[in-house]
């Protein structure tokens, strides 16, 4: 129990970072962006190479920056180049397939078993203390507690507010003379970065960057920040990363248990299917039920008048 416990946090937490992302590109600046996949892959592939060069803490920062440069030019497609958002990161992703590939020296693994990573560091600073075995869950932890803090504080910020009016209402930003280009732009730069981030840290707890690290994580996140959602929905901006972040750690823990039931790895792609299903159908029939109840009442007392009448 306490094997499945951890492996739930660690990954969660993790994934709660491409979340996060999915988080202020989609729900406060409503936008859907597909170069998830990629954009996480390339950030597993730059924190796996600077980190196997001898720079673990400059792999989280370089990382990043290739996730802020993914984002900035799925950005400039959509607001200057007059391409769709769903296509414009759908060619991105195509096309960090081939990057990504570079990056690893045209090698499809890189592997880190031998290789200083902020896992390692983290576990030798806890070596003497009650929380060796927890490491990996403390350091992702501590990333996930400095990006809710930044969204926290960046969202209330004047360039924060007008990412989310942005999202909101376009026209009125424009009308207010804010640039909506910019906004879209910064949101899809800062949203990327802790998309690179989240797969800049799964490459170094697992020890290994491949090429496929990143796919279908833009279901999973999609999953996990309507799962999210359920638990909390209203209130402010940390109320609402919170509940991002225990959406991921459930999804997560579906996923665990799907696995200790022996469960083929063909099959989970299935099972992410599902839970996005489930997670999106849920409050749909939740809001429908009251509409549903009601005809069934009705026709019920129908069916009873008749039975009356005939009587």
């Amino acid at each position: 129990m306490m094997i499945l416990i951890q492996t739930t946090l660690e990954l969660g937490l993790i994934s709660a970072l491409t979340v996060l992302a999915l988080f202020l590109s989609y729900s406060m600046l409503n936008v859907c962006d597909l170069s998830t996949d990629g954009c996480f892959t390339m950030g597993a592939a730059v924190g796996a190479m600077v980190a196997l060069s001898g720079h673990p803490i400059l792999s989280i920062f370089a990382a990043m920056l290739a996730g802020m440069i993914s984002g900035f030019v799925v950005s400039i497609l959509q607001t200057k180049m007059g391409i769709d958002s769903l296509l414009s990161g759908i060619v991105v992703n195509t096309g960090l397939y081939s990057i990504n590939i570079a990056i690893m020296k045209n090698s499809s693994l890189v592997n880190l078993n031998k290789t200083k990573t902020v896992f390692t560091m983290m576990k030798d600073l806890l070596a003497p203390t009650i929380l060796a075995d927890w490491y990996k869950v403390i350091t992702a932890l501590v990333f996930v507690v400095l990006v809710i803090l930044f969204l926290s504080f960046f969202l209330r910020t004047r360039l924060g507010l007008a990412i989310r009016a942005t999202g909101n209402n376009p026209a009125m930003v424009k009308a207010s003379s804010i640039n909506p280009a910019f906004t879209t732009i910064v949101g899809l730069c800062v949203a990327n970065a802790f998309t690179a981030l989240s797969g800049c840290l799964l490459a170094q707890v697992q020890k290994a960057a491949n090429i496929d690290i990143g796919g279908g994580m833009v279901t999973v996140a999609l999953a996990s920040l309507l799962i999210g959602s359920v638990f909390l929905n209203k209130g402010k901006v940390t109320k609402k990363a919170i509940g991002a972040v225990l959406g991921a750690c459930v999804f997560r823990l579906v996923y665990t248990v799907a696995l200790r039931f022996n469960m083929p790895a063909s099959m989970l792609k299935l099972v992410s299917s599902v839970i996005v299903i489930a997670a999106i159908f849920g409050p749909y029939a939740k809001a429908k039920y009251p509409m549903f109840k009601r005809k069934m009442d009705l026709k019920k007392q129908a069916i009873t008048e008749r039975r009356d009448e005939n009587a």
